[in-house]
């Protein structure tokens, strides 16, 4: 169900005496908050990128250091521990193939 037919849907009880006009507007609030809530989740998902420069093997542990804030070295160590389950290579490898590389900025360095 989208945010509109929520919204059409809260009306509807509105205008049917069902709710108030004081528990519209905090119901049109909350489904609207909840909703700009998950944009920057998304946002930063749809952005990651693999590190072009910071990398070993993929940069995908470069990549998710810029995205999260920590360190890359902590990464290596979750996925060198999460090695050991499988699941941890699965998740390596389908980073590298899935997640693009960032675009490879010029030298700025003069000769």
């Amino acid at each position: 169900m989208s945010i509109a037919d929520d919204l059409t849907r809260l009306e509807q009880l509105r205008d049917r005496g069902s709710l108030s006009a004081d528990e519209f507007q905090r119901a049109k609030n909350r489904l609207l908050s909840a909703t700009c809530a998950t944009e920057p989740v998304l946002q930063s998902v749809n952005g990651f990128r693999r590190s072009a420069s910071d990398r070993w093997l993929g940069g995908v542990c470069g990549g998710l250091a810029l995205s999260t804030g920590m360190e890359s070295w902590l990464w290596r160590v979750v996925f060198a521990l999460a090695l050991f389950t499988g699941f941890g290579l699965l998740l390596y490898l389908a980073l590298w193939i899935f997640a693009p590389l960032e675009p490879s900025t010029p030298d700025l360095r003069t000769s």
